[in-house]
């Protein structure tokens, strides 16, 4: 089958909206004959009248309007490809996809991310919200880029970067009482503990199964946000990261875990990767996350627990019903 000739179907778009040849020849700066010709040989091609006449004005046929229809797609695909071939052509520097685990997505990474854009308008950035197992599995396939994941990982084809240590933290319901000042696996299995529901089971969370008490009892809940807000409702406690630590967590007290829990947050990527501009400067902005808050998060992570001490809780019923 001929290809469609894309001058011909904009000669019939031109001619339907115009509603006459004279016209859509001006637009289209050709003679009359020149898109009369087109039309003829866009219905010679399909064996089907596409215009008939009404007075002096052109109309559609029906399967003219038809035609029309998939034209308006055929030039909408064309438009998107002049756009992304643009991209590469102007300033474009490359694409990288970036996985990484929920919490560094949510806490860490936003101002990163407008930076990047700011500096770096050329570089495509793809990220998506992986598991560490996940995105283990996805680097070695060459699937994604960078992955930002919660050791231990140990595997000879990954280059991996330790980039900083987050300390965990038990959140507690502001109202609770006889609440020890370091909390412990012991005093832990005694209550609720809220857990996340992550599938497959991300490494930030077997490192809290692995310092909890076994059979402590717990329940599942969506996102760390959630689970401050069940947590603030009196539903359960939960051990969460530092970062994701606020001044604004109301009615929720804060205690360090005895003995300490700690995980790390690491840069992961293919030891064979090809170092490519794009992957350079999303690697280096990354690599930033190396030093910064760990000052700034242990002095909010004391104003909090003193401060919520003495917190009074307002538990809202409908919350707590719903995640019950």
């Amino acid at each position: 089958m001929r290809n469609l000739n894309l001058d011909q179907l904009r000669a019939l778009i031109d001619v339907v909206e115009c509603r006459s040849f004279s016209a859509a020849a001006r637009r289209l700066n050709l003679s009359q004959p020149a898109v009369s010709l087109q039309i003829r040989e866009l219905e010679r091609r399909f064996g089907v009248p596409l215009i008939e006449r009404f007075g002096k004005q052109a109309h559609a046929t029906a399967p003219g309007r038809e035609l029309i229809k998939a034209a308006r797609r055929i030039f909408d695909a064309c438009t998107s490809a002049e756009e992304a071939m643009r991209r590469f052509r102007e300033n474009w520097i490359g694409r990288v996809h970036l996985s990484t685990t929920l919490t560094a997505m949510i806490y860490r990474l936003p101002p990163l991310l407008r930076k990047l854009r700011s500096d770096h308008p050329g570089v495509d950035l793809v990220v998506t919200n992986m598991p560490t197992p996940l995105s283990i599995a996805k680097i070695l396939s060459n699937e994604v880029d960078l992955a930002l994941v919660t050791l231990p990982v140990e595997n000879s084809e990954l280059r991996i970067k330790p980039l900083c240590e987050e300390s965990m933290l038990a959140a507690l319901p502001a109202g609770e009482k006889d609440v020890p000042e370091e909390i412990t696996p012991e005093y832990i299995m005694r209550q609720r503990l809220l857990l996340l529901t992550e599938q497959p089971p991300s490494a930030g969370h077997a490192t809290v199964m692995r310092w909890v008490a076994a059979g402590t009892p717990s329940m599942a809940v969506g996102t760390i946000e959630a689970l401050k807000s069940a947590v603030a409702s009196n539903v359960g406690m939960a051990i969460l990261p530092e970062v994701s630590v606020d001044a604004n967590m109301a009615n929720i007290m804060l205690r360090p875990l005895r003995p300490p829990l700690n995980r790390t947050l690491a840069l992961v990527e293919h030891r064979n990767k090809p170092n490519e501009p794009a992957l350079q400067i999303v690697r280096n902005a990354l690599l930033a996350l190396a030093a910064p808050a760990a000052g700034s998060n242990k002095k909010m992570r004391s104003r909090q627990i003193k401060s919520r001490k003495s917190a009074r809780i307002v538990a809202p019923s409908k919350l707590r019903s719903k995640i019950a």
